[in-house]
């Protein structure tokens, strides 16, 4: 049986190996609730690569609202795309219940946020699947199963990030809902049955073969990629994401009151954008440094992953190399 250390604390989170990945979760500070971590033996710490490994593979950061993905995924995100894949940002609902002004205006702010999201951390193209917010648990599973498989084949998506589907104690209906049909997705979209109707208009079976699940509760965590290399683009997302996120235009806010109080933060800064990058960079990044600071990493995230070599039969490979003999 496998032996799991538990921790608990603000934020999920050792030896290491050589290259790119090491054998050895995230909260982010912005959920502001406890996550209680469990690791797995054979953490793994995945580090910068040199060039570009993963040229020709794509990735889909998978939302449910515009700030997800710039709260606990920015970083890998930003690694991700400069090591060589082609990226699409899929956001699922229209963020209406999320924002300023009318519900209206929330979902044209968020929608911009989005854009200028997918600018910052180097992603191709935004889908908005335009889901109501927190609504989630009245839509038909099956009609939106069939969107994301469709995305899946016809992208021909390899990598998917969001939310672990396994995740405990997740009471926003929006975050499981589209955790849990995004797994079934990425195995049924590899199938050679399902929607044949894709396969006539020219778009073929193609399943996902990596998942970076990250959580904001207990959270089995095997995975910490260190994202201190891209910290600025994790930064400067989540100042892009001004309608709903925890940083936005709050760094200008936190300065303004200080002043009308007579006082003023230096780290903030006279300019507006500079005081809200480093309002991130100083207060909303805490765990992220303490779990880098754990595994000698500047920053970093944590996450479940699941990728090649984690099916029903992982040592086959090698056992046929081993074993197998000529047919005579």
């Amino acid at each position: 049986m496998e032996r799991r250390t538990f921790i608990g604390r603000t934020m999920a989170g050792g030896a290491l190996l050589g290259g790119a990945v090491g054998a050895a979760g995230p909260q982010s500070a912005f959920a502001s609730q406890s996550n209680y971590i469990m690791y797995t033996d054979d953490l793994i710490i995945e580090r910068d690569v040199p060039g570009k490994p993963h040229k020709g593979k794509v990735l889909a950061a998978i939302q449910p609202h515009a700030d997800d993905i710039p709260i606990f995924a920015g970083g890998l995100v930003a690694k991700l795309i400069n090591e060589g894949y082609t990226g699409y940002l899929i956001n699922v609902t229209n963020d209406d219940h999320a924002g300023p002004g009318t519900v209206g205006d929330t979902v044209v702010a968020n929608e911009r946020d989005n854009f200028e999201i997918a600018k910052v951390l180097g992603l191709k193209k935004v889908f908005n699947l335009g889901y109501r917010n927190h609504r989630m648990d009245n839509i038909d599973r099956t009609e939106m199963l069939a969107r994301m498989i469709f995305l899946i084949r016809a992208l021909k998506i390899d990598t998917i990030i969001g939310y672990d589907p396994w995740g405990h104690y997740e009471e926003n209906p929006d975050h499981y809902i589209t955790a849990s049909v995004c797994e079934a997705a990425s195995w049924m979209a590899g199938g050679g049955k399902d929607y044949p109707e894709h396969f006539k208009a020219g778009i073929k079976p193609h399943g996902v073969r990596e998942k970076y699940y990250h959580a904001r509760g207990p959270h089995l965590v095997n995975r910490v990629v260190d994202i201190s290399s891209y910290i600025d683009q994790r930064i400067r997302s989540n100042v892009a994401n001004r309608a709903q996120g925890p940083a936005g235009n709050h760094g200008v806010g936190l300065r303004e009151r200080l002043k009308r109080e007579g006082k003023k933060l230096p780290i903030l800064g006279a300019d507006d954008a500079e005081t809200n990058y480093n309002y991130v960079k100083e207060f909303l990044l805490e765990d992220e440094k303490r779990l880098g600071k754990e595994h000698g990493l500047e920053y970093a995230e944590a996450f479940h992953y699941l990728g090649p070599g984690q099916g029903y039969a992982p040592k086959q490979p090698e056992y046929i190399k081993e074993h197998a003999v000529p047919l005579r």
